[in-house]
């Protein structure tokens, strides 16, 4: 369980490809690591496999390298790193499982004011019903506000320690990113479609109404 607050950038020391997957070695300034103990990568939820100076190693399977933006990754890629939620831990942003979704593209970045950016993301279609204005998310691991949605898009609005602190602020349109729908609106979907009479594919109309009259 992560919070969606990135705690470092690491950088891609080593990927050797395999037929099973990947296995990855990542540089941190993350003293203390434990075999075993699971680190979000760029929004994913890896496990520690090995620990050697200031890099850790983790493997990554298939479905995950074709399921998220991590089968692209280059040796030298920045990534944002989260270590696991602890219960003593505030949580500052919103409650992040490191399972990702599906996979956006940056659509458009715009800048706000002085030193803000807005970036817009464009999802597969089957996400939309979990996206809601002011609802949260999580992108490539970020826990982010949305500022704005549409039937096939959301927008965020960045502020200049964000851009600093993350990967995504060295992003530009085209560029894919990691996408975690809030976990509550899973589970408010899941309720509704189990209610007497209520089908499946429940809008994002009906969800921001707060359900069914």
């Amino acid at each position: 369980m992560f919070t969606g607050l990135v705690q470092a950038i690491g950088r891609i020391r080593s990927l050797r490809r395999g037929e099973s997957g990947a296995e990855i070695a990542i540089e941190t300034p993350f003293d203390g690591l434990s075999i075993g103990e699971s680190v979000a990568v760029e929004g994913v939820c890896l496990t520690v496999i090995g620990i050697a100076g200031r890099s850790f190693r983790t493997q990554a399977t298939v479905e995950t390298l074709e399921r998220t933006t991590l089968g692209r990754l280059a040796v030298g890629s920045g990534v944002n790193l989260e270590r696991a939620l602890s219960l003593s831990d505030r949580l500052g942003g919103h409650i992040v499982t490191g399972h990702v979704d599906g996979v956006g593209k940056i659509k458009a970045s715009e800048p706000v004011g002085d030193d803000a950016v807005r970036l817009t993301f464009g999802f597969p279609s089957e996400l939309a019903v979990f996206f809601a204005r002011k609802g949260s998310v999580a992108v490539d691991g970020i826990s982010l506000t949305v500022n704005g949605v549409g039937p096939a898009h959301f927008d965020v609005v960045l502020i200049p320690h964000t851009q600093m602190v993350t990967t995504l602020g060295g992003k530009h349109p085209g560029d894919q990113v990691n996408l975690e729908v809030d976990v509550v609106a899973r589970y408010v979907l899941r309720s509704l479609e189990l209610r007497p009479g209520v089908q499946s594919g429940v809008t994002m109309e009906l969800l921001e109404r707060g359900g069914y009259e």
